[in-house]
């Protein structure tokens, strides 16, 4: 956009470092608590460990949900082109407030959810995906979103959408209503807003986990052993979904 200025200047071009400009570009962070390292023992007798990602991973990351784009069925396409640039908007500054966490077993990543902070009262899940089917791994993935999000931040809200039937049914089995639509809409496009908030949390879904699992997140006294192994991720070669 271009406008004739209303008085003659002693300049008429001025350059920008892009520091300067930079800024403009990156939304402020909120000061927000990192997720905790927790183990869960899932219903095969594997331990997981869930921890936060770090963001010199993401490069190790995108290769494969680049693959992922080409898968043509259960959806994973969308949803890998969409966590691709989740990913990216993390790596680059470009998404305000994100989190990323990982489940590994063994060091080889099985789990995967993220989302991010509208502000400091609803917290938007983007997504959650298994690599291996087996223990519930999806399941322990978006409960520990929820508990993120409504537990240790102490958000009024957690919302969601869905994108496959088998992330539906995680909003099925947490009996989550949703917010009248078009009117309100999922950033994920415009799709329902599915909600849980302080008092469906307390009274419902708190104790979803234990009755899917058959086991609690356990935050304290995790092994230095398990945190060594799980340190440094492997990623899996083939997309096996």
């Amino acid at each position: 956009m271009r406008i004739t200025p209303p008085e003659k200047t002693t300049k008429t071009q001025y350059a920008f470092d892009v520091a300067e400009i930079e800024p403009f570009l990156t939304a402020l962070p909120m000061p927000v608590k990192p997720w905790p390292n927790a183990m869960i023992t899932l219903k095969d007798g594997k331990t997981m460990l869930i921890r936060a990602a770090r963001k010199d991973e993401v490069p190790l990351l995108l290769p494969y949900f680049k693959k992922l784009m080409e898968v043509e069925y259960d959806f994973y396409d969308i949803v890998g082109v969409r966590v691709y640039a989740e990913l990216l908007g993390w790596y680059r500054n470009r998404l305000k407030d994100p989190y990323v966490m990982l489940g590994l077993i063994d060091g080889d990543l099985v789990g995967f959810a993220n989302g991010r902070l509208w502000n400091k009262d609803i917290n938007i899940s983007h997504h959650t995906m298994t690599f291996v089917r087996r223990g519930q791994v999806g399941t322990v993935m978006y409960y520990c979103k929820m508990y993120y999000a409504l537990e240790i931040l102490g958000c009024q809200e957690f919302w969601s959408t869905f994108e496959s039937y088998n992330g539906w049914r995680l909003g099925f089995q947490t009996r989550q209503p949703t917010y009248t639509w078009p009117e309100h809409q999922h950033e994920l496009g415009g799709a329902q807003i599915y909600y849980i908030n302080q008092d469906h949390w307390n009274s419902m879904v708190k104790g979803y986990l234990r009755e899917q699992v058959g086991a609690d997140l356990v935050f304290d006294n995790i092994p230095a052993e398990l945190l060594k192994i799980n340190e440094n991720m492997r990623v899996p070669e083939e997309v096996a979904v």
